[in-house]
């Protein structure tokens, strides 16, 4: 009878440490792009919002509900009318939105090339690829 040893198979080299890293860091990278720096943004951009209520704005709240500032307490409070005679404090942080004001001619007086959809999820990278932009 005859046997031939069996030898176990050669041990691979080293990988290399980048080429292991490589996947990972990519999508590291893809998620920053498609989901991180989208959000700092629209974070950015609903604090400067939040930085510029002033009095007479309609607002917003978190909750859903709808009124106009009648007062800025301080910088972390606003009153808010939300109907003939009822007024309530609002913390600025849980304005959701501000309403854009109309001019006499019909035109947005406060937003002239501005986008009202920026907090909408239909922006960034995505929403210009498979057309979730403007109607």
């Amino acid at each position: 009878m005859i046997i031939t040893p069996a030898y176990a198979q050669a041990a691979g080299g080293a990988g290399d440490g980048f080429a292991t890293l490589l996947p990972l860091v990519l999508i590291f990278v893809v998620f920053y792009f498609l989901l991180i720096r989208p959000q700092q943004k629209r974070a950015k951009n609903h604090r400067a919002m939040l930085g510029a209520i002033r009095r007479g704005d309609k607002v917003v709240t978190g909750g859903g509900i709808m009124g106009t500032v009648t007062k800025v307490v301080n910088e972390d409070e606003v009153a808010v009318e939300i109907a003939e005679g009822i007024k309530i404090r609002v913390q600025r942080g849980l304005i959701a939105s501000v309403q854009p004001k109309i001019s006499p001619d019909g035109k947005d007086a406060t937003s002239a090339g501005t986008d009202q959809n920026e907090g909408s999820g239909s922006g960034g990278m995505l929403g210009k690829l498979f057309g979730g932009g403007k109607k």
